[in-house]
C-alpha cells in the first residue's frame, strides 16, 4: 500500500512558488497567429435532460462509422467539427443513465442545436436477479478481462487537454493543448507516450496573491486516471484488499445492464486511499465509467501527496481531490475516452485573517483515433515528460481559429470571457508597442 501512495506522489503534484513572472503574458514572442484550414463544418449546441432541461455534463457525441467525437462541457454545451466531405451519417449521443440517441447529421444546424435526452428507467422485471454475491470478485474479474474487452492493438489518439486554475470563482490561469497519445495495448506493461501538437496558455498573476500555482504532469494527470490501463494507482493485487466493495444499484445504458459498485477504504486503514463508484457492464464485465475521490481527512498526510513547494509563511492542504474516467466502445472493443481531475486547496497565511481558496481542474477528451499499424512510438526527445508543467511550455492565447479542424471541449462561459479579456489585453499591448515604434 505504501508503494501505491509513493507512486501517486511522484505522479501528481502541485507546485507553489513565488511569483517571478509578472508581465510574461504580454511578451510579444508569446503571441502567434495561425491560419486554419477551413475544410470542416462546425456544429454547436446543448445536450439537455428532456424533463428538467438540466444540462448534461460530459455527454458524448460521436459521428457513427468514424472515430470523430467530442464531449459536452460543464454547461452541457458542445462543438462538433466534421470534415466537409462528410455530408451524410448519424451522430450518436450517449450519457450514463439515459437512452442513447442517433440523429442524422443533415438535421444539425450550425448553431443552437438542442438535443433532449430521456432517462433510461430500469424495470424490476428487466433486472438480472442473479447479481453476483461478491462485489469485490466482480471488480477483480473486470480488471482481469481487460485483454478481452479493451483495445489490443497499439493506437494513436488525438486528444484535447485543458487545465484551469481558479482563485475562488475567478480564472487566473488557462492552458490548453492538442496532443497525440501513443496508446499501448491494455495488456501491455508499456506506458503510453504523449506528443504535443499545439498548446496555448495565459496566466493573470495579479490575481494570485504572492504565489503562483502550477500543475505538474499536464496531460499525464488525466491520462493516468485510465483505471483499466493503470490499475496500480488504486487497485493492485495487494491494495484491493484495503477496500470494501458493495452493490449500489443497477442502471440501463443502451439496452445493457450496468452494475454500480461502491468502494471505500477499510476503517482500519489510516493512509489516504479512495472511495467512489464503478460502473460495470453486467454481462461482459466491462468498466464503462468510474467516479471517485481521495480520502483527505488527514490534512497533513494529504498535503504531502500533492504539495512539493510552498512559501514558509503558508500552510497548504487539499480540501477536495476528485477523479472521473469514461470509456467508449467501437466494434466490440472499449477504449479510454475522457477523464478529469479536480483539486481544491486552501492556503492559510500567517498573520492574515482570511484563507485563499484555489481550485485546479484538468480534463482530456479523445476526439479521434486510428490503429498504430507500425507500432512506432515517438523518440524520447519528441515526447513530453510526465513532469511537464504545461503553463511553462505553452505559448500565449491567439486567434479563435487556433485549433482549426480539431475538436475541442467547448469553453465554459467564464473561460470564454477570460479568453476574450486576454485577447483585448494583447491587442492593446500590441497597439501601444506599434505606436511607440520609430
Amino acid at each position: 500500500m505504501k508503494t501505491t501512495i509513493i507512486t501517486r506522489k511522484k505522479r501528481l503534484m502541485i507546485t507553489l512558488i513565488s511569483v517571478l513572472f509578472i508581465g510574461a503574458l504580454y511578451n510579444a514572442n508569446a503571441f502567434f497567429q495561425e491560419t486554419a484550414n477551413q475544410d470542416y463544418e462546425q456544429y454547436k449546441g446543448e445536450v439537455l435532460d428532456s424533463e428538467t432541461n438540466k444540462p448534461l455534463v460530459f455527454a458524448s457525441l460521436a459521428l457513427e462509422g468514424s472515430n470523430i467525437s467530442t464531449i459536452t462541457n460543464t454547461e452541457g454545451e458542445f462543438s462538433l467539427k466534421v470534415p466537409e466531405n462528410i455530408a451524410q451519417g448519424n451522430v450518436s449521443i450517449t450519457f450514463l443513465g439515459y437512452k442513447n440517441r442517433s440523429i442524422p447529421l443533415a438535421q444539425f444546424k450550425k448553431e443552437d442545436n438542442k438535443i433532449m435526452m430521456e432517462v433510461s428507467v430500469v424495470q424490476l422485471s428487466e433486472i438480472n436477479l442473479s447479481i453476483p454475491k461478491d462485489a469485490r470478485n466482480l471488480v477483480q474479474e473486470t480488471l482481469e478481462k481487460k485483454g478481452e474487452n479493451y483495445f489490443e492493438d497499439p493506437t494513436v489518439m488525438t486528444a484535447f487537454y485543458r487545465e484551469t486554475i481558479k482563485k475562488r470563482r475567478k480564472n487566473v490561469s488557462l492552458s490548453e493543448a492538442v496532443v497525440n497519445i501513443y496508446k499501448a495495448p491494455y495488456t501491455s506493461v508499456r506506458r503510453d507516450a504523449v506528443q504535443m501538437y499545439k498548446a496555448r496558455k495565459s496566466t493573470d498573476y495579479s490575481k494570485l496573491d504572492t504565489v503562483a500555482l502550477k500543475l505538474q504532469g499536464g496531460p499525464f494527470n488525466a491520462l493516468f486516471v485510465d483505471l483499466m490501463k493503470y490499475p496500480e494507482y488504486i487497485f493492485t493485487d495487494r491494495s484491493i484488499d484495503d477496500y470494501i466493495f458493495s452493490f449500489d444499484r443497477s442502471i440501463q445504458v443502451n439496452d445493457q445492464l450496468i452494475y454500480v459498485i461502491n468502494f471505500n477504504q477499510r476503517d482500519d486503514i489510516a493512509d489516504p486511499l479512495y472511495k467512489g463508484q464503478l460502473f460495470i457492464d453486467a454481462d461482459n464485465k466491462i468498466l464503462t465509467s468510474a467516479i471517485y475521490s481521495l480520502n483527505i481527512t488527514d490534512k497533513e498526510e494529504a498535503s504531502k501527496l500533492f504539495v512539493r513547494k510552498k512559501p514558509k509563511n503558508a500552510r497548504v492542504w487539499p480540501t477536495e481531490v476528485a477523479y472521473r474516467v469514461d470509456y467508449r466502445e467501437k466494434n466490440g472493443r472499449w477504449h479510454y475516452s475522457y477523464s478529469n481531475v479536480l483539486l481544491e486547496f486552501k492556503v492559510n497565511w500567517d498573520k492574515r485573517l482570511f484563507n485563499s481558496v484555489y481550485s485546479m481542474t484538468c480534463e482530456m477528451a479523445v476526439t479521434d483515433w486510428e490503429k498504430n499499424l507500425t507500432s512506432n512510438f515517438p523518440k524520447s526527445k519528441e515526447r513530453i515528460k510526465s513532469s511537464i508543467i504545461l503553463s511553462d511550455e505553452a505559448l500565449g492565447f491567439a486567434d479563435p481559429d487556433f485549433w482549426g479542424e480539431y475538436n475541442i471541449i467547448e469553453p465554459e462561459k467564464s473561460i470564454e470571457s477570460a479568453i476574450k479579456k486576454i485577447q483585448r489585453q494583447l491587442r492593446r499591448t500590441q497597439s501601444k508597442s506599434g505606436a511607440a515604434a520609430p
